[in-house]
């Protein structure tokens, strides 16, 4: 088994042994080959839906670097990212994904990551209300950033 891919699984089960959240892993590696982030899934015990294992490493990597750009690294995660954390990894700039499990087998156990592809897609408009309002004063934020020099990462 690979090494990081192991030591993804040994953060899910010791996360499911104390009930933190679901059987999730994740490390995150340097460009060097060095572990910078590790999470297991702490959606239960932070009460925070957003305390995936991916996340949790995102944010560990991040913190040690001090930075949120995470290009050059990789990460390991014992089940194909959900749309959410799929997200935090491109926007953390990491390129190279190894997963064990797929989102189907997530849905297998009762993980809905597919009920959000498909909002996505929208092929399930019915998950949620979802309406654009105020649209103009909004637009004037974002107007604001760009003329005062606004960082995109």
């Amino acid at each position: 088994m690979n090494p990081w891919m192991k030591e993804a699984c040994n953060l899910a089960k010791e996360g499911m042994k104390k009930a933190e959240g679901g059987p999730f892993g994740a490390v995150i590696l340097d460009p060097e080959g060095n572990i910078i982030g590790k999470g297991n899934n702490q959606v239960l015990s932070q009460k925070d839906p957003t305390a995936h294992a991916e996340i949790v490493a995102i944010r560990q990597a991040c913190e040690k670097r001090n930075t949120y750009d995470l290009k050059g690294c990789t990460i390991y995660t014992s089940c194909q990212p959900c749309p959410m954390c799929l997200a935090a990894i491109i926007w953390a700039n990491i390129q190279q994904v190894y997963y064990g499990c797929t989102k189907e087998e997530a849905g297998e156990i009762g993980f809905r990551d597919d009920q959000i592809y498909d909002f996505i897609k929208e092929k399930k408009m019915d998950l949620l209300r979802f309406e654009q309002i105020d649209h103009e004063e909004c637009q004037k934020l974002m107007e604001e950033y760009v003329k005062n020099g606004g960082v995109i990462y």
